[in-house]
């Protein structure tokens, strides 16, 4: 993964910007034969898990219900082409429903389903980024992970049981999944050295792609072939699977890790050592709320989520209704973008480390500059996507070039809270998600107003609208984004406004 040259760097001279000086250390063992690549991969499919769980009701509400997707579904389209007696996709969905429940659910009841996922995850993930930071993130990110897949093992019971209950369940899980999307990061404070943060972070965040796009893919085909339930199964034993890795395997600190070499104990304890790592158990708030640097990244991680919220639920409904294609083809064609981006954010993270090992350029110029090119083109060819969509082909181009270019924003702001303030990374995460989750209550429902209004340019102002507050974004971050860490989380202070 790191050359042999920036694995030197690492223990050696690192720049000043953001990091400090240590002593040389000799190169330990590269790639996926180090621990903490390791815990990168497994961390990989802890969201992988999560976020196949997030989106498979999504999926299977379609069969679950006696008619096919509402208007009010934000992942499905509004406009569903005409049934056909001999269409196989239909004829086998029936098939499904006949073995599996369905029922009456209005498309009111349908939104609020939906939607509960999210009713929970405005208040979790500060106090759950707080309890990581300061108690370790191994049992918390263990007990979500678990908890949000056994509740998955149990929503057809839940549905045969009444919506309240499935409601209720839906709630609960939303907050577990919170407590492994925002405690993760308190792990990398003690593993990641500074010149393998953003490939550690990007390799263990490319499985919400990861998942997006096997969920997308598959789901429609478990609904149509072996019954709505085991979209639930399937995925939720996964989830129990990866926790049967990662209670044995995962560490909060590579000092107490069992299997980890002594040469990489050592570069990893000497990369971090003059970089004050350790969990706060005070808040400096004040100094919080006036940090400017901050601010730039809490801005940026909104505008990025309105648009990231967006294309996540409203790709479907674009390729059926705008491009025609059939809810089969439909799901696979919406799955496209979000293998590419995963495979761009785990490629975007090596770029930014190499040419941070190298030299080439200052950790905020890195970062700033991968902001700024995910940001403009991404923004750019979403807007394009109303002059071409007489264009099938070129239409899909432009919709996997968005996710590609997106994705080198994980290199740049999205990880940039790591750089400034590594001791209070665990809450800090958990503030960045409150702006995320709020991105993601408002912009579909501003989108589907929109193409409501006006269905011939109501996809054109969203997409303008999406580029012009994701712009607005960057322009802050620009002007006040900084790497170094600050000096308010340099040392512990006493909570106090």
């Amino acid at each position: 993964m790191s050359t042999e040259a920036a694995v030197k760097a690492a223990a050696g001279d690192i720049s000043s910007d953001g990091h400090s000086n240590t002593a040389q250390e000799q190169a330990p063992r590269k790639g996926l034969c180090s621990v903490r690549h390791g815990l990168a991969l497994i961390l990989q499919l802890c969201n992988f898990s999560i976020y196949t769980q997030q989106m498979n009701l999504s999926i299977a509400i379609t069969a679950m219900v006696n008619s096919t997707a509402a208007p009010s579904q934000p992942h499905a389209s509004t406009e569903m082409p005409p049934t056909h007696p001999q269409d196989p996709w239909n004829s086998s969905l029936k098939e499904s429903k006949a073995v599996a429940p369905a029922y009456d659910w209005s498309p009111e009841i349908q939104g609020i389903i939906l939607s509960s996922l999210n009713y929970g995850s405005f208040v979790a993930p500060i106090p759950t980024g707080y309890v990581a930071g300061v108690f370790g993130a191994k049992y918390v990110v263990g007990t979500g992970l678990l908890a949000s897949s056994v509740l998955t093992l149990f929503i057809p019971l839940a549905a045969d049981a009444g919506v309240a209950l499935l409601i209720a369940l839906r709630v609960v899980q939303g907050i577990a999944q919170v407590m492994v999307l925002t405690g993760q990061y308190s792990i990398w404070v003690k593993w990641a050295p500074p010149l393998e943060r953003s490939q550690l972070t990007s390799i263990a965040g490319s499985g919400s792609m990861l998942g997006t796009f096997i969920v997308l893919l598959t789901g429609g085909l478990i609904c149509q072939n072996i019954g709505w339930p085991y979209v639930f199964y399937i995925f939720g034993g996964i989830g129990c699977a990866c926790c049967l890795l990662w209670f044995p395997l995962v560490y909060n600190d590579p000092g107490n890790h069992p299997f980890i070499s002594a040469g990489e104990k050592r570069y990893i304890t000497c990369s971090l050592a003059q970089q004050d790592c350790s969990p706060g158990w005070t808040l400096p708030l004040k100094a919080m709320i006036l940090s400017l640097p901050l601010w730039a990244i809490v801005v940026s991680y909104f505008c990025e989520y309105w648009l990231f919220y967006t294309i996540m639920s409203y790709t479907p409904t674009y390729i059926s209704s705008v491009l025609q294609t059939n809810l089969r083809d439909s799901g696979i064609l919406s799955a496209l973008p979000f293998v590419v981006g995963c495979v761009c954010i785990i490629l975007s993270g090596l770029l930014a480390d190499f040419l941070l090992s190298r030299r080439v350029l200052r950790l905020v110029t890195i970062r700033k500059l991968f902001t700024a090119i995910g940001v403009v083109f991404s923004s750019g060819v979403l807007v394009a996507l109303h002059w071409v969509r007489s264009s099938h082909s070129t239409s899909m181009v432009f919709l996997v070039l968005s996710s590609a270019f997106s994705s080198l924003c994980e290199a740049g702001v999205l990880v940039n809270f790591l750089d400034i303030a590594p001791r209070y990374a665990g809450f800090l995460k958990g503030l960045m998600q409150i702006f995320a989750h709020i991105a993601g209550a408002i912009s579909p429902t501003v989108a589907g107003v929109l193409i409501n209004q006006d269905p011939e340019v109501g996809w054109r102002n969203m997409f303008l609208l999406a580029a012009a507050v994701n712009i607005s974004g960057l322009v802050f971050y620009l002007i006040f984004g900084q790497a170094e860490v600050q000096d308010w989380a340099r040392e512990q202070r006493f909570t106090h406004l």
